[in-house]
């Protein structure tokens, strides 16, 4: 595997991220929960997301869970030492849980570079949400996909009332929050949830190509088309079309720009620097 050697490696106890070729790999690390989300993976989350958004030696990310599953939500043991709470007590507790996961979910948006979500199995809850966020998604065959929050008696977070319409339309989601049923990988797949169904054990190797291509790509006009769609919602169509002209020229200016241009007319393949 590609990743096996990586020129970097960073972990702490319930997320490890390595970094080859301007890759970086984030794995959810607590796999006997099926890597549910407590205060201490989400801080690193926030943490390591925060670092990686502003390193330009980075030129894509990837989020992936170890285990059979992706990530299965909350961790349903910090609901049990809730119940012990005085209500107002256990309002303000997650009001600052939540909180301190938005800073995640607004560096995958904001984060000039692609970010994939390389899902390995169960995905539910706060797992939707950051799957949702991110660009493109590819799952393994046997994943399978809930909202679950309406199972625990809650509403959605994390985003997912955002993402999730805009994805499979207002109806659709509607069902998927309400209902919360599971879903398969090719549901998933017919709905636009994810990108692609992968083999199970071809799941690394095909994250691999994916963000090893797109490393290697334009990296300053990725971070414009991105830009673009992800504010294509909140605009007008001439607001957008000058949006588009903007960024256009903006991008001829880029070393990536002239590189393209340059191979094009040799008839040889460009070398991007994402420049």
């Amino acid at each position: 595997m590609p990743l096996k050697n990586p020129q970097e490696a960073t972990e702490s106890s319930e997320l490890l991220c390595e970094i080859k070729d301007g890759v970086a790999v984030l794995t959810l690390n607590r796999p006997e929960v099926m890597n549910a989300l407590n205060e201490s993976l989400g801080a690193a989350l926030s943490r390591t997301l925060h670092t990686l958004e502003f390193d330009h030696a980075i030129r894509c990310v990837v989020i992936t869970g170890k285990g059979p599953g992706f990530m299965a939500g909350g961790d349903v043991g910090l609901f049990g030492r809730s119940l012990a709470m005085e209500t107002p007590q256990r309002q303000a507790l997650f009001h600052s849980f939540i909180q301190a996961m938005h800073p995640s979910i607004v560096a995958i948006r904001r984060m000039p570079k692609p970010v994939i979500a390389s899902i390995n199995g169960a995905t539910a809850g706060f797992g939707m949400s950051l799957m949702m966020a991110c660009d493109l998604a590819l799952c393994t065959k046997s994943s399978f996909f809930t909202m679950a929050y309406a199972q625990m008696g809650l509403s959605p977070d994390g985003g997912g009332t955002f993402f999730l319409p805009r994805l499979v339309g207002a109806r659709k989601a509607m069902e998927l929050a309400l209902l919360s049923e599971r879903i398969t990988s090719e549901e998933a797949l017919r709905l636009g949830l994810v990108n692609k169904v992968v083999e199970d054990e071809s799941l690394s190797l095909e994250t691999w190509k994916m963000s090893d291509r797109l490393a290697r790509g334009p990296t300053a006009a990725y971070a414009e088309t991105k830009r673009l769609i992800m504010t294509s919602f909140e605009c007008e169509l001439p607001v957008q079309l000058q949006k588009e002209e903007i960024a256009f020229a903006k991008s001829t200016t880029s070393h990536d720009f002239c590189e393209a241009a340059s191979a094009f007319l040799a008839k040889r393949s460009p070398n991007f620097t994402g420049q």
